[in-house]
């Protein structure tokens, strides 16, 4: 039987960023049931409607949707930027959900992990990208939710070094590959 596979879409573009530490992660526990594919969202350029049409559709765009047509499920690691989503992903979003009636997000399950130097963990960031989830009929798990404050003391340059972290996201991981068990049977 062949693994179902998550598309991962991090919504930080620094090179040292806190986000891909605990993406990857969450890759590393996903692996094993699920073939895993990071999507690339940093070469994608701002959507622009009048760009939306056969003629003159970047490339990126039309490698980009293929890419999320192609995967089972996908799953968001955020951070913060003023209480919402960075622009980079809500980009990807739009650029994901046309031409209208052609979404390439439309049915997936999908989960979101916020991640943040400061307490609140990214509620804002998920909170807001689980609001356009709604529109985008991506059936967002609900349970456990993931919003890693502090993450700074919790990764070094090899990666997430806390074991606390470790197991939380172990069992956000768990959870988020029973939801997509019960929802492509």
């Amino acid at each position: 039987m062949d693994k179902k596979t998550i598309g991962v879409l991090v919504g930080s573009l620094r090179r040292d960023s806190f986000s891909k530490k605990v993406s990857l992660c969450l890759a590393g526990a996903l692996e094993e049931r699920f073939d895993v594919k990071f999507i690339d969202i940093g070469s994608l350029a701002m959507y622009n409607q009048d760009l939306d049409n056969p003629q003159d559709t970047p490339t990126e765009w039309t490698r980009f949707r293929q890419e999320v047509k192609a995967v089972d499920a996908v799953l968001f690691v955020t951070p913060e930027y003023n209480r919402s989503m960075p622009p980079v992903l809500k980009n990807a979003l739009d650029i994901g959900s046309r031409p209208m009636n052609e979404s390439a997000w439309n049915g997936k399950p999908g989960a979101v992990v916020g991640v943040s130097p400061g307490r609140i963990g990214g509620f804002g960031s998920c909170n807001h990208l689980r609001q356009s989830a709604t529109w985008l009929n991506i059936a967002m798990m609900q349970q456990p939710e993931a919003y890693i404050g502090g993450v700074a003391d919790m990764v070094d340059t090899d990666g997430v070094s806390d074991p606390w972290l470790q197991g939380h996201l172990q069992k956000f991981a768990d959870a988020f590959g029973a939801w997509i068990d019960k929802l492509t049977a």
